[in-house]
């Protein structure tokens, strides 16, 4: 099999890369070399901006693709451009959509594949919708060969997953954790959330390059283990050998007082229940399974940021904002109770 991605080193192409090397696949890599310490060496690296798209179609002209998936296309522009580079030139074209883009509020909390796409609180949703709609549209007009794949909260070990988190990642509020800090969660953080490891999402993705009923089709790839966010941040806590001392505070409340776009991440996704069906995964690759339990998965991703200081990214900015939203609310409840 020869596969071009378009990215490849980020948190969930970076498993996929690496299984499909050792599986001995010919990959090439579309990138623009800015994390060139991430990049396999036994992959082939075209280096360019997939946005210069005249050079990129001078490199790829006298290659073609059992696969190409796009892991950075984010707006309709970026999958037009895709579908003039690569139509003709490949035999499957897999775009890389999210879970974020189901109907929210949902009208059942179980997310099938046929759960409407609406969210009204998240334009980067609203633009991962209208891609899809671009491609299936070239699919059903012109035979374009797409698979759409909706990934939900993916991690890896280089970042901790979290609810709400700075600029620069999830570090700071492991930081609080371990100076014993109030930590923020969402709601009452009694809401379901799914969590797949990478090399999780890996082994369902890999199970759809080639395959011809994945044609025309739209599937999420994600670990059937549901949790609640109290349980996740008790989860984070125990990994670093400490008692969670955790602040509720209503996502509403969050969202109207933070300066990063937590109405999208929070009131578009995290604050929402959710609770995938993965059947149409399963018989699309027979024998999938998610084997990563999340407090086996956030125990490494612990371990290996505490042994990686590259990644231990402070954020005072954030942290700021954590101590006045508390002292907000406290103040609030103490005023109340006066």
């Amino acid at each position: 099999m020869r596969a071009l991605f378009i990215g490849g080193t980020g948190t969930i192409s970076s498993a996929i890369t690496r299984q499909l090397l050792k599986q001995g696949v010919e990959l090439y890599l579309l990138n623009r070399g800015s994390r060139n310490e991430l990049l396999p060496k036994d992959a082939h690296i075209l280096q360019a901006d997939i946005n210069d798209e005249y050079y990129v179609a001078l490199l790829i002209e006298s290659l073609n693709f059992d696969v190409v998936v796009d892991f950075i296309g984010f707006e309709p522009a970026h999958v037009e451009r895709d579908y003039r580079l690569f139509r003709g030139k490949t035999k499957q074209f897999i775009f890389i959509s999210s879970a974020s883009a189901y109907q929210k509020p949902l009208s059942d909390y179980r997310i099938t594949e046929g759960t409407p796409l609406s969210n009204p609180y998240w334009q980067y949703s609203r633009d991962k919708i209208a891609c899809e709609e671009y491609l299936m549209n070239q699919y059903r007009d012109h035979g374009f060969p797409v698979t759409i794949v909706r990934p939900s909260h993916t991690y890896d070990e280089r970042s901790i997953p979290l609810g709400v988190h700075g600029s620069n990642g999830s570090w700071q509020v492991a930081k609080r954790m371990l100076e014993n800090k109030p930590v923020i969660v969402h709601g009452d953080g009694t809401s379901l959330w799914t969590m797949t490891h990478n090399s999780d999402f890996a082994k369902g993705f890999i199970g759809l390059l080639g395959n011809i009923h994945a044609i025309g089709e739209t599937v999420h790839i994600t670990s059937d283990e549901t949790v609640t966010w109290n349980q996740i941040y008790e989860i984070i806590a125990d990994a670093l050998g400490v008692k969670l001392n955790a602040v509720h505070v209503p996502s509403v409340f969050l969202a109207a007082c933070s300066k990063q776009d937590l109405r999208g991440s929070l009131l578009g996704d995290k604050a929402n229940s959710v609770v995938f069906d993965n059947s149409k995964l399963k018989r699309l690759v027979p024998g999938f399974a998610a084997t990563t339990r999340l407090d086996q998965g956030i125990k490494h991703t612990v371990e290996y940021i505490l042994t990686h200081p590259e990644y231990q990214r402070e954020d005072p900015e954030f942290d700021q904002w954590c101590d006045e939203v508390i002292s907000t609310m406290q103040q609030g409840f103490a005023k109340l109770n006066s």
